[in-house]
């Protein structure tokens, strides 16, 4: 097999071609250098490269193989999005190997031999640690899974060994903590040179060759994912913060009961549940051969390290609960249990495959647990999650009663998944075998490709949502996919950029192939290809930057396998070009209100490409506003739709919130001020022991913010002589301000224009008009392109007018 190697987890690009068979590998050509900072600019680039410097292209290759970490989280998802957009755009097969792995061959190379002690730097004063023992044969780990420790816990875990003084160091971490490896007694000269202490494209495909992951992984890029060794910050401090005693506000607001339609949510286990699961651990297993739990055990279970647990609660009472341990590459599942009342729900999978989804972001690739045998409805639920005996343990509850031994390979069995995807957080294989052989075309098929003219896959991956969409020369959007992280990120109140990273590099395999399919549909086959399309448009920014890399890194490797031109799209200018749905012959001038979770701003259209920001927040965007005023009162995330839905039912004149800024006499917008107020209300009513009105405080908060958006609209479309005015953004949703706007410009004549309800959101379809322009203008970004956290309204436009879009009826 001739292979593309690339590892982008340090700030060392490594990038080789080789030819591997068994354990045989032959390099044929290598670009390996330096990169720091720059691993998305470069490594596309580099790539091809590497294949040119061979006389091959990408059509000779025959797999793909990456750097799956640890290291650099963002690094690590550049290298990994950038190898599956390669594997997608050319049909090709996608491994990953051990960049820590790679490291020891790089030793090897250098002539190491015996123990060598590998420290890879996982910033935050710590290292992953692994010894090898390295021999003329080649480089052999003695440990299962990766890890991550303090620097100061390696050094003295390793002089403390009795073969300290035979070890040979090397890694990337010794960058930063050589010296307190020195300082411990290591001998300098036993250090490997420092040119040996990053990983290399041979050194990844002599490691992949050692592993066997040629013949031993199934080669479906939707399952390459990062070697992980902790949770996120945000999921390890919410352990210690969610669970605590509810807020004051909680009883007077109400908050309850207005969430009372929302049942059965989940959420990791803290000390504050331990009390009542056991006493439901208590309750479920009265009378059984199993010994519940006490509070301590469950309370030492919870705070350990590596230690999973999850719980299922519906207004405040905790109904279920599953945990267990992940010990190198295996989660051992402690104990699941469902109230009696609340069984045959579901709830267990769904509380296993939190737990397993949480498991495998620590590395873990199998489950095991024990069940007394004859607990049938037990034993075929893990059963249908893909558990299978591998054995008995006599006499484990008692005299008589038996265990039965069960293992599952990680990700479990999609029960349920149908019904709701959302449920089920764990990345999934392809939707058929990999790689995708489209059937044969018909005739019909044939004629409707070829009447839909060029074809532009467009990509949107700004903030929580994984989108696509495909639109054909004539504006049709021929399919459109989206995929939601709302699920997890509702559980920090708000969206937590290191997660939202994390599910884009899972989903967009999936998102690509579901689209594919979707678009194939619309023409009469089972699904396209990357040979269908013209060019693919992504969105570069603005956005946050983790979240934006995954969708860019993505593209670039699509469009360089599949030898297509990548357009450069602004986040903002498809929300903006969205109103194209609903007002087909809207033209400039015209002035815009874009609205969202990230921006608020006015902007004159003064023709499609010159745009003049008239003026934009200076702190809060408005949806951030509903989004934090709604966590403060409890109400969950995202809190606009929530606070929305209170808001009809309440009186918008109750309470009098600031509008800030409304006579500034400019067009800037300011919500911290107005976010603030609502607190400090909420905070004075607590202390008087006032209950709240909580749909009044909803409307009236509401009105505030509609109230400045509106009057600042007004005066710009008096200003600017405008006789249109747009709405975009994913606050363009609210019923409210679609409602101010129209009334208020209604009786001014000026036509106002709102995006269908499915535009308003992050979605590809939006960024697929753009997209279509820039590519009939011949618009085109370069493969160096990165993305631009903070990119100006007006980055990569046109002065071409769009092609006006419609929805694939």
């Amino acid at each position: 097999m001739i292979v593309l190697a690339l590892d982008t987890s340090t700030d060392m690009l490594a990038c080789a071609v080789a030819r591997m068979e068994g354990a045989s590998v032959e390099v044929l050509a290598t670009r390996d250098h330096q990169c720091r900072r720059r691993a998305n600019v470069e490594l596309v680039s580099t790539c091809k490269e590497a294949l040119a410097d061979t006389g091959l292209s990408m059509g000779d290759l025959d797999a793909v193989l990456v750097g799956r970490g640890p290291g650099s989280f963002t690094g690590v998802r550049i290298g990994i999005a950038t190898a599956k957009g390669l594997a997608c755009g050319a049909g090709l097969p996608l491994f990953g190997t051990s960049a820590l792995d790679a490291m020891a061959w790089s030793a090897h190379a250098a002539g190491v031999r015996g123990t060598l002690a590998v420290a890879g730097d996982a910033m935050r004063g710590e290292v992953y640690p692994g010894i090898y023992q390295l021999d003329d044969a080649g480089a052999h780990r003695t440990f299962v899974a990766e890890t991550v420790v303090k620097a100061d816990a390696c050094v003295a875990d390793w002089a403390a060994r009795a073969d300290a003084g035979e070890l040979t160091l090397s890694g990337n971490g010794l960058i930063k903590y050589r010296a307190r490896f020195e300082a411990a007694g290591f001998d300098p000269d036993r250090f490997a040179p420092e040119e040996a202490w990053w990983p290399t494209g041979e050194g990844l495909a002599r490691a992949a060759a050692e592993a066997r992951v040629l013949t031993e992984q199934p080669g479906d890029p939707a399952l390459v994912l990062p070697i992980y060794t902790r949770l996120s910050d945000a999921e390890e401090n919410e352990r210690t913060r969610l669970g605590l005693k509810e807020p004051a506000t909680v009883e007077l607001t109400g908050c309850d009961d207005a969430l009372a339609d929302i049942h059965c949510q989940l959420r990791p286990m803290t000390v504050n549940d331990v009390h009542a699961v056991a006493a439901l651990e208590a309750e479920v297993f009265a009378g059984a051969n199993h010994e519940p739990w006490p509070e301590n055990v469950f309370y030492d279970d919870v705070t350990a390290h590596n230690h999973v647990w999850w719980v299922a609660h519906d207004r405040g009472s905790i109904i279920g609960y599953a945990g267990g341990t992940v010990v190198a590459d295996e989660l051992q599942v402690a104990n699941v249990a469902v109230a009696a009342d609340r069984r045959r729900e579901g709830i267990a999978a769904r509380l296993l495959a939190r737990v397993a989804y949480d498991a495998q972001m620590l590395n873990a690739t199998w489950a095991s647990l024990e069940v007394e045998v004859g607990n049938a409805p037990a034993e075929k639920l893990y059963g249908l999650l893909g558990f299978t005996e591998v054995g008995v343990r006599p006499n484990y509850y008692g005299s008589g009663h038996d265990a039965r031994i069960m293992r599952a390979d990680l990700p479990l069995a999609d029960l349920g998944r149908a019904e709701d995807p959302d449920h089920d957080p764990a990345p999934r294989a392809s939707i058929r075998p990999w790689p995708i052989v489209p059937a044969p075309r018909s005739e019909q098929t044939r004629a409707a490709l070829a009447e839909a003219g060029p074809l532009v896959l467009s990509i949107e991956s700004s903030c929580d949502e994984t989108a696509m969409a495909v639109t054909d020369s004539h504006g049709v959007v021929c399919a459109s996919v989206v995929a939601t992280q709302i699920d997890f990120h509702a559980r920090f109140g708000g969206v937590v950029p290191e997660i939202a990273s994390r599910k884009h590099t899972e989903a967009i395999v999936g998102v690509l192939e579901e689209t594919l399919a979707q678009a194939g549909a619309h023409f009469g086959t089972d699904t396209l290809s990357p040979a269908d399309l013209a060019a693919v448009g992504v969105t570069a920014g603005p956005g946050l930057v983790g979240a934006l890399v995954v969708g860019v890194a993505f593209a670039k490797g699509l469009c360089a396998a599949a030898d297509l031109p990548l357009i450069a799209v602004h986040h903002l200018e498809g929300h903006l070009m969205a109103n194209l749905f609903e007002t087909p012959g809207l033209e400039p001038p015209f002035v815009a209100s874009l609205v969202s979770g990230g921006n608020t701003m006015l902007v004159h259209v003064r023709a499609w490409g010159d745009y003049e920001v008239l003026g934009q927040t200076i702190d809060d965007a408005v949806g951030e506003a509903f989004d934090k005023v709604a966590k403060a009162l409890g109400l969950g995330y995202p809190g606009g739709p929530v606070i929305s839905k209170l808001a009809a039912k309440g009186n918008k004149k109750a309470i009098h919130f600031p509008r800030a800024m409304m006579h500034s006499g400019d067009y800037s917008f300011s919500l911290s001020g107005l976010k603030t107020a609502v607190i400090t209300y909420i905070e004075g009513e607590n202390r008087a022991g006032r209950p709240i009105n909580l749909p009044d405080l909803a409307a009236s908060f509401e009105a505030a913010v509609v109230d400045v958006q509106v009057a600042k609209a007004r005066t710009a479309v008096e200003q600017t002589g405008v006789a249109d005015i747009c709405i975009g953004g994913g606050v363009a949703a609210n019923p409210e301000l679609r409602g101010a706007y129209q009334k208020a410009f209604g009786r001014m004549g000026v036509r106002v224009t709102v995006p269908p309800m499915r535009a308003c959101g992050d979605n590809a379809a939006m960024i697929g008009i753009p997209a279509l322009r820039s590519y009939l203008a011949g618009n085109f970004a370069p493969l160096t392109l990165d993305a631009q956290p903070n990119a100006p309204l007006g980055t990569w436009s046109t002065p071409d007018a769009p092609v006006p879009p419609t929805w694939d009826r």
